[in-house]
């Protein structure tokens, strides 16, 4: 599981690791113990939230107009932007 630094607690690093998951969760600045970050597995988070923040220039997406689960939509602002 890839999260943001916001995320960084005990707990949580916790819970992922008791359903089997590994975290990818940069340390906080202020952690006494500092936790290993697969730096390769979080740039790929970074090129997700890039995906979405790039869905969401188109207007009809960022607006939520389409409310249904199926949405062509969507799947329409992600062809033109991989063809760009």
């Amino acid at each position: 599981m890839s999260a943001d630094t916001a995320y960084d607690s005990d707990r949580l690093r916790k819970a992922i690791a008791d359903k089997g998951a590994q975290a990818v969760i940069p340390n906080n600045p202020s952690r006494a113990r500092k936790y290993p970050l697969d730096k390769q597995l979080y740039a790929q988070r970074h090129l997700i939230e890039c995906c979405f923040s790039k869905l969401k220039q188109f207007r009809r997406i960022a607006t939520r107009y389409e409310k249904t689960a199926r949405n062509s939509m969507i799947a329409l602002a992600a062809t033109i932007l991989w063809l760009r």
